[in-house]
């Protein structure tokens, strides 16, 4: 016997959507296709997702997550994060 769990409703998706935590997923997953695309072309090959996450996370996580925070305590969260988060350099 198979069990399925249910599947959400329409309003319980709109809550996750509109939720901070699913917010800052999409924000922090479009840095990182950011960087995946940067590095890729610098480095003449696509590096792959799992590459540019474990990269990002270990040179620019930190201060994209200081800036994030510093930007919403300062009132500026109404505008889109990727336009007023710091991006790396390509170096």
């Amino acid at each position: 016997m198979t069990e399925h769990s249910p599947q959400p409703t329409e309003p319980s998706r709109d809550f996750v959507k509109q939720s901070s935590l699913y917010q800052e997923f999409l924000a922090e997953r479009e840095e990182i296709l950011r960087h995946k695309w940067i590095e890729s072309e610098r480095l003449g090959h696509d590096i792959g997702f799992e590459r540019a996450l474990l990269d990002w996370i270990r040179k620019h996580r930190e201060g994209w997550r200081a800036a994030r925070r510093a930007q919403q305590a300062s009132g500026a969260s109404q505008q889109p994060a990727s336009s007023t988060a710091p991006t790396h350099s390509q170096s």
